[in-house]
C-alpha cells in the first residue's frame, strides 16, 4: 500500500478520504481517545475481508463504547460508513467494521488472549505519525504520552 492521503476514495464523496488515510484517521482518533497500545495492519493480500486492521487497547467498557461511536462519527463524515459494530456480552471485546478498515478495540487481558497481532504476523505495520510530531510516537505501539 502506498502512502495516498492526498487521494480521494474512489466514489466516495467530495472531501472523503481513501481507506488508507482513514485508517490513519482512525487510528490517530483512537491515540486522541486514550487507547492504548494501538497498532495499525495492513493485511491486503493477506485477509479476504478487509485492507487494514486497527488494534487497540481501551481503559474501560466505557471508554471502548465511547470510542468505537467516535469511530463510527468519523467514518460517516469521511464517506465509510460503518457495515456493522458487535461486542461480545461483557464488552470486553468490540469491533467496528468498516470493509476496508476493521477496528478491533479490546480490554487489554481479552487482546492477549486472542492475540491477533500473532495471528496476523506477516502484516505490515501501518505508520500512522501525524506530520509534525516527534517520530515514534504514534505507530509503533506506543501512545505518545
Amino acid at each position: 500500500m502506498t502512502n495516498v492521503d492526498e487521494q480521494q476514495r474512489d466514489g466516495g464523496t467530495p472531501g472523503s478520504l481513501d481507506p488508507i488515510a482513514f485508517a490513519r484517521e482512525a487510528a490517530r482518533l483512537a491515540v486522541d481517545l486514550h487507547c492504548e497500545d494501538v497498532r495499525l495492519l495492513d493485511v491486503s493480500g493477506l485477509s479476504q475481508l478487509c485492507d487494514v486492521i486497527l488494534v487497540a487497547s481501551g481503559t474501560s467498557d466505557r471508554q471502548m463504547r465511547s470510542v468505537a461511536a467516535e469511530l463510527e462519527a468519523l467514518g460517516r463524515t469521511s464517506g465509510f460508513g460503518h457495515f456493522r459494530s458487535t461486542s461480545d456480552p461483557l464488552e470486553t471485546w468490540i469491533v467496528v467494521d468498516f470493509v476496508d478498515l476493521v477496528a478491533h478495540l479490546f480490554e487489554p487481558g481479552r487482546r492477549s488472549y486472542y492475540d491477533l497481532e500473532t495471528l496476523w504476523a506477516d502484516a505490515t505495520d501501518i505508520d500512522f505519525d501525524r506530520p509534525g510530531s516527534p517520530e515514534g510516537n504514534v505507530g509503533d505501539g506506543t501512545t505518545g504520552t
